[in-house]
């Protein structure tokens, strides 16, 4: 009875497309990803991107993209202007590819990827905003 108390409560995903699109990519690391965009909600310190992902399409798992909302506002700052939703989603596909370069395997994507303020500079400069 306790326990009820005590655990945290996850809010819904919001955002997810009607139908999910199975999407693929080759990562750095050898591996080619499928996933799928799940949808989003608020985090504690901003926004957090649900993924489900699978490197042999039989275990899935599910991947989170955490976007802190001050790394946004910092650049929208420092650049006099507002990112829409599509900007911010494309910092969020372009940091989960990071990571899916960077990480060595599988496993290490059941790991969250944590977008701070130096990713979203980089990942910003990449798209050429």
């Amino acid at each position: 009875m306790l326990r009820k108390f005590f655990t945290k409560k996850t809010l819904p995903l919001t955002g997810a497309p009607v139908a999910r699109r199975l999407k693929a990519y080759s990562a750095q690391s050898g591996y080619v990803y499928q996933y799928f965009y799940e949808g989003q909600r608020p985090w504690e310190a901003g926004t957090e991107y649900v993924f489900s992902v699978s490197a042999d399409r039989k275990n899935w798992h599910p991947t989170s993209v955490r976007v802190d909302t001050a790394a946004l506002r910092a650049w929208e700052q420092s650049h006099t202007r507002e990112l829409c939703s599509a900007e911010r989603y494309a910092v969020v596909k372009l940091a989960l590819f990071q990571a899916f370069d960077e990480r060595p395997g599988p496993t290490e994507m059941k790991e969250g990827v944590l977008v701070r303020n130096a990713d979203v500079e980089a990942i910003i400069e990449t798209l050429g905003l």
